[in-house]
């Protein structure tokens, strides 16, 4: 294993002063797998004192839990003092931590084998749970009990899904077990590390096991509108899964994108609530677009997502089932509608719609999506106005022309935007200062 010479630099120095030291967890477990750690923690005897009178430039991050960044040219590295765990009181934090001379007792209170490994040049790499194996194997196991690690920190059990995801892996059975026995105190977490995880999840090259949250309860905590959506069947020609499995399908089919597949977990969320039967058993779900971006926005609002992919994701699920007629004055408004810049985001989230229903009418289904983004092509490359701020004249034009300042600026705009819309030659400067004279004077 080849570790960084700035990594390197600081077990040597930590070590050359009489104290062990270890690169630990993830960045050890991603080496080995050949992939590049995004971060390196450090793992060390020394208490944090004697950390901080080694290194020139340092700050402490975390120190009442032994944690101290060193930097080295520019870059920080965690380097945290080996400890034990005291009793977690509240299912998410230690009430206190203890500073041990042992790495095998800092080793055993860490959540999975695959990031309990450790290692240095010296020793090479120290494996005392089997995480080695464990990746060899594909493997997700706790370390030691793991009923007693998900009681100390409730969030372990999302986050054994989301490495689940992350690499493909399968969770050992014992370990599963203790999820779904547990799964209720997941309410202890906040909804911030929640949405952490999730988004994680989601966007990993494993969507599908979102599958596991429900299986195990998780979702039962923080997003029971999943539940619903796996219970609800769709019996009608367009489809051969519940509402459930077609989203997870459908996930699967869009670029690993955040607003991209939270749009594809959520577009059929009001499906369940807006489902009629008919007199032949049909199901049919009217307005569940209108609602869902509705329900969308508050999932989102629950797990603390920004305003910004709350909007573009709402906005996504809202159109998703739209198809207007195919001529450039319906899609010119649909552009607008959606927006330019999450257009092609809606052409993806449409095609993996499609592409998990049912084959019946799919090459028609998918004829239209190609028809509407060549629509949509041709529109951007004409470079028709798609934005108020694309007319010839703008607001100070107006007010030379004495309308006062205030709304009647906004309304003589929209109005000019509007006809523009239906016919974009009429983007023509001289034009719209004779057009708006005319409105003015109305």
């Amino acid at each position: 294993m080849n570790l960084p010479a700035d990594v390197q630099n600081i077990i040597n120095v930590l070590e050359s002063n009489g104290h062990e030291a270890y690169a630990v967890g993830g960045c050890v477990r991603d080496c080995i797998l050949g992939k590049v750690p995004h971060d390196w923690d450090i793992t060390t005897s020394a208490l944090p004192e004697q950390v901080k009178a080694l290194f020139q430039r340092t700050f402490d991050t975390g120190i009442e839990h032994g944690t101290v960044t060193v930097l080295m040219q520019g870059v920080g590295y965690e380097v945290t003092t080996y400890r034990v765990d005291g009793k977690y009181e509240d299912g998410r934090h230690p009430k206190e931590v203890t500073f041990t001379a042992s790495l095998e007792e800092d080793l055993k209170r860490r959540d999975f084998t695959i990031n309990a490994m450790a290692y240095n040049d010296s020793r090479g790499l120290v494996d005392l749970f089997g995480g080695k194996e464990d990746l060899d194997n594909g493997i997700i196991r706790a370390v030691g009990n793991p009923r007693e690690r998900f009681t100390e920190d409730a969030l372990r059990m999302l986050r054994a899904l989301r490495f689940s995801a992350q690499l493909g892996f399968e969770i050992e059975a014992d370990t599963y077990q203790a999820i779904k026995d547990l799964a209720p105190t997941l309410e202890r977490i906040s909804a911030e590390r929640i949405q952490v995880e999730m988004v994680k999840l989601v966007t990993s090259d494993h969507p599908e096991r979102i599958r596991d949250v429900y299986l195990t309860g998780l979702t039962n905590v923080f997003f029971p509108e999943f539940n619903a959506m796996m219970e609800c069947d769709q019996i009608n020609k367009h489809h051969m899964y519940t509402v459930g499995e077609h989203t997870i399908v459908s996930m699967g089919l869009v670029p690993n994108d955040k607003v991209v597949r939270l749009s594809m977990l959520l577009h059929d969320i009001a499906k369940p609530v807006c489902k009629t039967t008919d007199e032949n058993g049909q199901n049919h779900f009217k307005m569940h677009p209108v609602k869902g971006a509705e329900m969308a926005r508050a999932v989102l609002r629950r797990l603390k997502f920004d305003n910004d992919t709350t909007d573009r994701v709402a906005n996504l699920v809202k159109n998703h089932d739209d198809r207007p007629e195919i001529n450039e004055r319906n899609v010119r408004r649909m552009i607008i509608r959606v927006g330019k810049d999450n257009f092609d985001d809606l052409i993806s989230v449409k095609k993996a719609d499609t592409l998990a229903q049912s084959m019946y009418h799919r090459e028609e289904k998918l004829a239209y999506i190609d028809e509407l983004e060549k629509a949509y092509k041709a529109i951007i490359e004409a470079g028709d106005c798609l934005r108020i701020k694309d007319l010839k004249i703008n607001g100070k034009d107006l007010i030379d022309m004495g309308l006062p300042q205030g709304q009647q600026i906004g309304q003589v705009l929209g109005t000019l935007f509007e006809e523009v819309i239906d016919n974009p030659s009429l983007n023509d400067r001289e034009y719209l200062l004779k057009r708006a004279k005319e409105i003015i004077a109305q």
